[in-house]
Order: structure tokens, then sequence, then C-alpha cells
């Protein structure tokens, strides 16, 4: 976690340290007037990244609240006795600590990983999933979402949405002075119009769609690892089976928004609406899966 942290922090340092250089030349040569960008790029910085890990940090107790999850604390049947033994397992063999293990009422088959870190994370299951699926399947399943937590994806996730963020907010705000400026002829005193404000507005809009869209190709890449984790956990032929009951419900889901990301099932999509999406569509994934070397699904998850 703390390496991912340092590179991430050290990526976002190089974004500004590039974003600041760009507007002392714009301030220098080209006479327009960008304001204190030190204090643009302190906001920039705090409310970019500190939104994205003020997430990550309270992942956990967001998703149990909005769920309504129920933490397997001590087994009260068979069933959830045989879910947390999976998960320790899996957790044992991907070389993390235990995670915190529950169900949630939701009629689709479903499940998600969240948390701060991949020693500190919970592994939730739908009751659709658990009705749904057999016991094979429901091991890929959580497979999947051990892998999830052990290749670190919330971190990464968090962490790309933070520098991702931070360009959104400097970028609109140096584009919209420079339009702004050039709109208004370099008006005296340079302080900005109204117009200014409008421009930063829709810039913000424009620029987030694109951010949205590298977050969400990272998130389908991540889907992909997930489940060749999920396969060398419970096994390739188990993990084909479980996507392919996937499809009854595929598309469906009763997850908030915060949490939606980080389940198996995802939101179906073409054409640019696709490059939204969180997760790849079911057939891809069964293909890739299929398609995947035999040492990509043999062994142990590697983070």
């Amino acid at each position: 976690m703390f390496k991912r942290i340092a590179l991430f922090l050290a990526t976002n340092l190089a974004v500004l340290a590039l974003l600041s250089i760009v507007m002392a030349v714009l301030q220098k040569y080209f006479n327009v007037t960008l304001g204190n960008s030190g204090s643009l790029l302190l906001m920039a910085t705090f409310f970019g990244f500190g939104g994205s890990l003020i997430s990550l940090m309270t992942s956990k107790w967001i998703a149990k609240r909005s769920t309504g999850a129920h933490v397997i604390e001590q087994p009260r049947n068979e069933s959830e006795q045989w879910l947390v033994n999976t998960v320790r397992r899996q957790a044992e063999a991907a070389g993390i600590k235990m995670p915190e293990v529950a169900i949630y009422d939701g009629p689709e088959i479903n499940a998600f990983a969240t948390g701060p870190s991949r020693n500190n994370s919970l592994v939730a299951v739908s009751t659709g999933l658990l009705r749904a699926m057999n016991r094979d399947e429901a091991e890929a399943v959580l497979g999947h979402e051990v892998s999830h937590v052990a290749n670190g994806d919330m971190v990464t996730m968090a962490l790309i949405q933070g520098v991702l963020n931070t360009f959104v907010i400097v970028l609109s705000r140096v584009v919209g002075r420079v339009i702004d400026s050039f709109i208004s002829g370099n008006r005296e005193g340079g302080g900005v119009g109204i117009g200014y404000y409008v421009i930063v507005f829709v810039l913000d809009m424009i620029f987030g769609l694109f951010a949205s869209m590298i977050a969400m190709w990272f998130s389908r890449h991540r889907e992909f690892r997930a489940d060749a984790g999920g396969a060398r956990l419970a096994g390739r032929d188990k993990m084909i089976s479980a996507l392919q009951r996937l499809s009854q419900t595929y598309g469906e889901s009763t997850l908030p928004k915060t949490v939606q990301a980080f389940g198996i099932s995802g939101a179906v999509g073409h054409g640019l609406r696709r490059l939204l999406m969180s997760h790849p569509p079911l057939e891809e994934r069964i293909e890739t899966l299929r398609n995947a070397p035999l040492e990509q699904v043999r062994g142990t998850v590697v983070s």
C-alpha cells in the first residue's frame, strides 16, 4: 500500500510541477493573468486528492451502512460457516489478512470487496448470489473479490481518481483564465468576469468526463485481473461457470454508487456509453479467461 501511495504522490507532484511550469510560461510570455497559482495548486491538491483518500479511508464503513450488510462475526448456520472458511483459506493463499465477511440483501447475483488496504478489507455477497449459485461458483466469486483486495485495487482506484481530480481542477481553471483573457483582452486589474466562472463550470464537466473515462478504463482492466485471480484461487472452470451464471442478472444492481465499481456485476453499455462502464462485457471476460495461458490462472495471486 505504501509503495502505491508513494508512486501516485510522486505522479501527482509531477502533474502539479508540469502545470505550474505551464502557468508560469503563460503569465510571463503570453501575458495571461492567472492569479495566485500557488493557491490554485494547493486548493486542487486538497480537494482532488483529499476527497479520494477520505473516501478510501471510510469505504468499509460507508459500504456497511449503505448496503445494510450483516458482518458474520459468529456464523449462525452452515452456509455462513462455509463463507467464512472459504474466504479465510483464499486470504491465506493470497497473502493478505482475513477480510471481514458479510451478507447483504440484494435480489441480483453480486458481491463486492472494499476497504482502505489489503489487510483491512471487507468481502460481501448478496442474498441473490447465495440463492442462485452453487458452492463451486460462489467459491470463484469469493476468489474474484479476494483478488481485488490482494491486488490493492481499492487503493489504486482512489489514488488514480485523486490524480485525475487534481488535474481536472487545475486544468479547467488555467484554460478558463486563458479563454477569459482572450475574450476580455486582458482587462485591467487582472480580474475575472462572470464568463470565467461559466467557462470553468463547463470545462469541469468536459475534463471530468474524460477523467471518468480514464478511471473506468482502469476499472475494466482490473476486472480481468480479478477474474484471473479468482481462477487461480478456485479454478478456471469454476470461475467461467460463475461468470456464465452471473449473466442471469448481469447489469442489475441494488448496490449504492459508492461501491458499484467494486461489485462483480456491472452495468451494461454499448458504443460510447461503454467508455464509462466500470466492468467489461461479460462475454469478453469469459473469452479472455478461456484464452488465458495456463500459467496466468495457476498458482497464487500476485499483488
